[in-house]
């Protein structure tokens, strides 16, 4: 079993661990509470090593463009300032954790974290050259993030312990997972403290 070791160019990017993407959420996902646990697991690691931990949410208006009265495909969820928005309070985001804020504007969807928040080139003035991705969902904000994450030149990190998938179809979890892997990501398994050991899966 190989390991991976965190190096001074790593970062946390943390996907949508909002509560309307939780269990009893407007658009909860399946399983989501899961995982909150190996998330914390992997801001505890990133912390200890004094690196970079960026957390991404959506941060919707009223009228969304996603939102089923708009035409869109989903329920009204992670409207900006409401309860439904916030971090799921087990989440031991830590203070200096960065929040990026996504599709905030009515016409615009944003899958990815990197869509129109300029993310990418705080990560380049921070020195980050590979990035570790986790939250909700692999089938979705996981799989845009790290699909765009690669493009932008980006090392790419996935968790599949730390995701769970929306499952619209069943399967689009696994493929989600199979297309990252494809691109270029690199799938790891918590190890020790201290390590992530590539998964054998």
């Amino acid at each position: 079993m190989s390991a991976i070791h965190l190096e001074p160019s790593d970062a946390l990017l943390i996907i949508d661990m909002q509560v309307d993407f939780l269990p009893g959420g407007a658009l909860g996902v399946a399983s989501g509470h899961e995982v909150v646990a190996p998330i914390n697991h992997l801001i505890a690691l990133f912390r200890e090593q004094g690196l970079p931990i960026y957390a991404s949410r959506d941060w919707h208006p009223q009228d969304h463009c996603s939102f089923a009265d708009q035409g869109g495909p989903w329920p009204p969820h992670c409207v900006a300032g409401t309860p439904g928005a916030e971090f799921s309070a087990e989440l031991a985001l830590p203070d200096d954790a960065i929040v990026v804020s996504k599709a905030d504007t009515a016409p615009v969807d944003a899958y990815s974290a990197f869509a129109g928040t300029g993310l990418a080139g705080q990560l380049r003035a921070r020195g980050v050259g590979r990035v570790t991705v986790c939250g909700l969902a692999t089938d979705y904000c996981v799989l845009n993030t790290v699909t765009d994450a690669l493009e932008e030149g980006f090392d790419a990190i996935i968790v599949p312990e730390a995701m769970r998938a929306v499952d619209v179809k069943p399967g689009d979890g696994t493929r989600a997972m199979d297309r990252m892997v494809a691109r270029g990501a690199v799938p790891v398994r918590l190890g020790e403290v201290g390590m992530m050991a590539l998964s054998v899966a």
